[in-house]
Parts: C-alpha cells; structure tokens; sequence
C-alpha cells in the first residue's frame, strides 16, 4: 500500500520535537508579551480568541489574524502564539483564533466560526488599539483552508456570506481540494464526507476580488500540498489580484510553522513586511 502523503508524521521524522517547539516558543513568547487570553467571540466553549499585544502599543496598530492547523480535527490555539513573533516585531497586535473540531462539529461550522471571530476583531478592534481597515490574515495547514473562506464563497453557499474585509492572506501548507480527505487516514478522525469535501474545496469556490493572497507551500513537503498551492496560485491570479507563490526550500509541513514564527525566517519576513505595510496604508 502507497503511504498516504497527507498523513504528515509518517514523513517528518522528528515531527513530535517541533510540535513540542510549537508549545514551548509560545510559552516563551507568553511569559514576555501581553497576553488578552479566551476573549469570547461567540457562545461556544471553544469560540475564543487570544489577543497579544505589542511592548509599547501604538492607537491604530495593524492587526493580524492566525488561523491554527490540525486537519480540523486537533489544535489548541496557546500552542501557535509563536507565529505572533513577527507581527509584534512589526508593531501589530496579534489574534489567534481557535474553533470547534470535527467530527463533533461539521466543517460548515468551522468555516463560520473563523468568518464569524474575523467579523467579530474588527468591529471590537479599537479597544485593544487595533485599526480594522490594516487588517490582514494567515493560516496553516487546515487553518490556510479555514482562512481562503474569508474571501470566497463555497460551491453549496447560494449567496455571497457576510465576510470581513482584508487587505491579504497569507496561506501556508494549505488544503485546497478536499476529495482525498475522505478516504485518507483522517476518515475516522475527521468524518469528513464527499458531501462537505465537494462543499468546502477552495479551488472549485467563488473567490472573492480585493485581499492580495500569498500561497507559501514548503518544498519538503508531498506532492499534494505543493501541487495544490500552485494550483490555488493560478485561481487566485485570474482574479486579478497578482498574489505570490512561495516554495520554501528546505521547509516541510512542520518546521515550516517555526519559519513563519521566525521574524528572520522566509515566511517570518514576509509576515512581518505584510503587517509592516498594513501598518503604512491609511
């Protein structure tokens, strides 16, 4: 049997070591940053937001928005404070959002409770000194997934959905077409049905103009990630928004979240210059 190229720990050999590294740079960057943390966008148990504010926070500052991975079926938000790291170091003031998990929740859920805490940020934004309008956004993983749907409509929705408005994503080793999910090694962890795959796959919905998106995939990693950013690149540039592709060499499904968390990292500047200019824009 060919071994399944999404099941991630089978081709990262030290996979457990930065998972640990994920928790352990967050509780170091916790000990040192301010930290607004389980702020309640909805009445949920798990519809919360950690907030995390910059050393010396200016009225206006940018906000960016992380979106965590997990295959939609694990992940606690405190574990990816990391990735704040470049955000503060550019002046913005960082959200982590954390959602409900399949199967307990089915995925149209998790699509609306990130659209719904993005909706929920920008209308409290400025009583923690952020500016609504410098909004920008990434994710990882099921978390780039989850993301792409805060500026598109899925192929079942018969009308655009109350969106948020964002001047870009940035979305990392995401999964854009979903038909293999089903019958992957997620099929008794997810449940995730054909129905919801072909309900939710980014590359068959109807983008929506106005956030430039940057699709940054490692080039460590299977065949499926990268040929599906490079395919959600092409949909996203016959929109019209020129966005950007980035291969990361060296970068596979796991460190390449350590790279975004770093502000030096390839994905880590380009975090920090996509919160940098947001901070610029009127």
């Amino acid at each position: 049997m060919s071994p399944d190229p999404y099941k991630i720990r089978d081709f990262v050999s030290d996979f457990d070591s930065i998972a640990d590294a994920f928790s352990e740079r967050s509780r170091m960057l916790s000990a040192t940053a301010e930290v607004m943390a389980n702020i309640k966008y909805g009445s949920g148990d798990r519809e919360t937001v950690d907030v995390i504010l910059p050393k010396r926070p200016h009225a206006g500052a940018p906000l960016h928005v992380f979106v965590h991975g997990g295959y939609w079926r694990s992940g606690e938000k405190q574990n990816y404070r990391l990735v704040a790291a470049p955000v503060l170091a550019a002046g913005g003031i960082a959200a982590i959002v954390e959602y409900d998990l399949m199967p307990g929740a089915r995925l149209d859920v998790l699509v609306a409770q990130v659209r719904r805490s993005l909706l929920w940020l920008q209308s409290k934004a400025s009583d923690f000194g952020a500016d609504p309008t410098k909004t920008t956004v990434s994710g990882h993983s099921a978390g780039a997934h989850l993301a792409s749907f805060l500026a598109a409509r899925g192929p079942a929705e018969t009308a655009m959905p109350r969106l948020p408005t964002v001047q870009a994503l940035l979305l990392v080793s995401g999964i854009y077409d979903l038909s293999d999910i089903p019958t992957s090694f997620l099929r008794d962890e997810a449940k995730m049905s054909q129905e919801e795959a072909a309900d939710w796959s980014p590359l068959t919905s109807a983008q929506r103009p106005g956030p430039r998106r940057i699709i940054a995939v490692g080039a460590e990693e299977t065949a499926p990630f990268q040929d599906q950013a490079a395919a959600f690149h092409t949909l996203s540039n016959g929109i019209g928004e020129g966005g950007d592709l980035v291969v990361a060499p060296g970068l596979n499904h796991m460190n390449i979240v350590l790279d975004l968390a770093d502000p030096d990292g390839i994905l880590g500047w380009r975090l920090f210059d996509l919160v940098d200019g947001a901070g610029k824009r009127a």
